[in-house]
């Protein structure tokens, strides 16, 4: 006989209104299968009203976050054979809960938005790319790894009790593109994250770069910013 593990999810809806329960499923402990597999099997064999995000399946559009054993972790990288054979399955916490492990990410994008994620330019647009040399773009490969998972979001402690904290995702978005060799914005950049909710908010638990698929370590984007800031370079490149 195969071995099983069984599955335990926080279940609920904010259609209905119902209080968070768990079920429990017993799923085949098949060779290779991740967390993701098994939730996919559930839907297919047992319950297809089980509600989660998916859609890469290779860890990189960072939709299967959710909370395994405790741990914030992508869904899909997360084998059931690095696993006990018992397994708690629970949506990201931060965030409301719309069913099941899907979460309502409104806020998460709202915070995202909030440092305008891309590249700002004061000249006219030119007539051929602009040239980025290779340790331009190595001071911000780090940063460009984010996958928007919101895992960081989940886990940092300050939104836990400050729901407008904008967040680590979206301060090392802003560092990314600060430390951009073609971006050109300025101090009113600054401006929109200088106060308890933005750039000084954070309380440098790390456990946004604990919890980072894709080791982006958010800290190291808020350290940095905050480092430009108390120096005041933070400035329109080449002015």
């Amino acid at each position: 006989m195969m071995p099983e593990t069984t599955v335990h999810i926080l279940r609920s809806s904010s259609e209905n209104g119902s209080q968070p329960r768990f079920a429990t499923f017993r799923v085949p402990r098949e060779e290779s299968m991740t967390v993701l597999a098994a939730l996919l099997w559930i839907q297919d064999n047992l319950d297809g009203t089980v509600a989660f995000r998916y859609s890469c399946r290779g860890a990189v559009c960072g939709s299967c976050a959710m909370v395994i054993n405790g741990t914030i972790n992508l869904a899909c990288r997360v084998h059931l054979s690095d696993l006990p054979p018992e397994i708690t399955l629970e949506p990201l916490p931060n965030m409301p809960i719309l069913k099941d492990l899907v979460v309502d990410m409104a806020r998460f994008w709202e915070s995202w938005a909030k440092v305008k994620p891309y590249l700002i330019r004061s000249e006219e647009p030119l007539e051929r790319e602009i040239r980025q040399s290779p340790e331009e773009r190595d001071r911000i490969e780090q940063f460009i790894n984010c996958i928007l998972c919101a895992a960081c979001y989940a886990a940092c402690p300050v939104k836990r009790g400050n729901a407008d904290y904008v967040g680590p995702a979206a301060l090392a978005a802003l560092d990314r593109f600060v430390e951009d060799s073609r971006d050109q914005r300025g101090l009113d950049a600054l401006k929109t994250v200088d106060d308890g909710d933005g750039l000084w908010g954070c309380r440098t638990a790390f456990r946004c770069n604990d919890v980072c698929p894709k080791e982006v370590r958010p800290a190291d984007g808020i350290a940095d910013l905050r480092t430009k800031a108390l120096k005041g370079i933070f400035r329109r490149k080449g002015k």
